[in-house]
């Protein structure tokens, strides 16, 4: 008796491209090539200081580094304890502002297109 051979599959010429890109990663695209992910990212900078928030992570920092010992500490222990808190610590309305923009360029975006 002979052994069957295994052999892989014929290869689909689907397996051969790349991925569609979701639907996040697509408007994460579109807003930077239109330049609009850089004027977002300036106007949160500017509301983060307006509403204290840049001040009140400053502080964080510098409590956690004399907690810790400055010597005692790297910038990703640092990062890593820091960025939870940051991020809970962001007004609602500046995400509401933000995310209410970028609705607004998402429609008129796809008004364009269609």
């Amino acid at each position: 008796m002979r052994a069957s051979v295994i052999r892989p599959s014929t290869p689909d010429g689907d397996e051969d491209r790349e991925p569609e890109p979701t639907l996040q990663e697509m408007i994460n695209i579109k807003l930077t090539e239109s330049g609009e992910k850089e004027r977002l990212k300036e106007l949160l900078r500017e509301r983060l200081i307006e509403c204290g928030w840049r001040d009140e992570l400053k502080a964080q920092c510098r409590a956690f580094a004399e907690k810790k010992g400055r010597n005692n500490i790297t910038v990703d222990e640092l990062v890593r304890t820091i960025t939870p808190k940051g991020r809970t610590m962001v007004p609602d309305n500046v995400k509401a502002e933000l995310l209410q923009r970028i609705r607004h360029f998402l429609t008129t975006t796809a008004d364009r297109v269609a």
